[in-house]
């Protein structure tokens, strides 16, 4: 039994290295200075990555969106090294599982900042210790067998079905997946993401039908990065236009 687990965590992290690689002939503008992103960012913020991996073209395509992967920012409380670079974001990397790593790991690609509005600072340390917690939690190996199958196979999927291909793991819940850790950290502090809505008929004294709207919890596995886009809880920050944006100030090439 030890030596079929051990075979198969050795087939996953090949897969695994082979998905994380960039697909032929990707290349990027950063939608940001880097500057201009450290600077907007807030602990709680969803950063959103445009990946360029072979993984990343797999997620697209399932999501029908540009949106391929999730981070937490975190931020930075302990001192950092002279030529270290503070690691501020958590994130759930294919090969190395939950992890910090320093926001110059997506410098050169197209980011969404999404922020959760009105969280106290007591919701927002609750939201970043759940994170903090499961640091070192693996990456789910079922979900790595999934998204390989879909690379190496694709094959036409109605629209319907994409999302669920994406919910396709072992559900073992000391596995992550990429945005199914950020939504739960969410979920443990009751922050709506895009929860089912359930809608039930009352009535007033006066005999008049009221409408009543009950929001439910969906399963952490559901969630892709793209929802926290969508969300009408999460505002879309753009750091251009944070850091003091004037139209009047462009130089153009007449």
């Amino acid at each position: 039994m030890n030596t079929t687990k051990s075979f198969l965590r050795n087939i996953g992290y090949h897969l695994a290295k082979y998905l994380s690689q960039p697909r032929p002939g990707t290349a990027q503008i950063a939608t940001s200075r880097p500057g201009q992103l450290a600077a907007t960012l807030k602990p709680g913020d969803v950063l959103l990555v445009d990946g360029s991996s072979r993984v990343s073209g797999v997620i697209k395509y399932l999501t029908q969106s540009s949106w391929s992967h999730a981070a937490l920012y975190v931020g930075s409380s302990e001192p950092v090294r002279e030529n270290e670079e503070a690691k501020v974001l958590l994130e759930v990397d294919i090969l190395e599982g939950v992890r910090l790593i320093p926001l110059s790991e997506y410098n050169t690609d197209h980011t969404r900042v999404c922020r959760p509005v009105g969280l106290l600072a007591e919701d927002i340390d609750q939201l970043i210790a759940y994170g903090m917690e499961r640091l070192g939690q693996q990456y789910d190996l079922k979900n790595i067998f999934d998204l390989a199958r879909y690379l190496i196979l694709p094959t036409p999927i109605p629209t319907r079905w994409r999302r669920n291909l994406l919910t396709l793991g072992s559900g073992d819940p000391t596995r992550a997946i990429c945005s199914s850790l950020i939504a739960q950290a969410f979920q443990s502090i009751h922050y709506p993401i895009l929860p089912d809505i359930d809608y039930q008929q009352t009535k007033d004294r006066n005999g008049r039908i009221l409408c009543q709207q009950t929001l439910k919890t969906r399963h952490h596995s559901l969630f892709v990065p793209r929802d926290f886009d969508v969300s009408p809880y999460f505002e879309i920050v753009k750091p251009v236009i944070e850091r003091g944006f004037d139209v009047k100030n462009l130089k153009w090439d007449a």
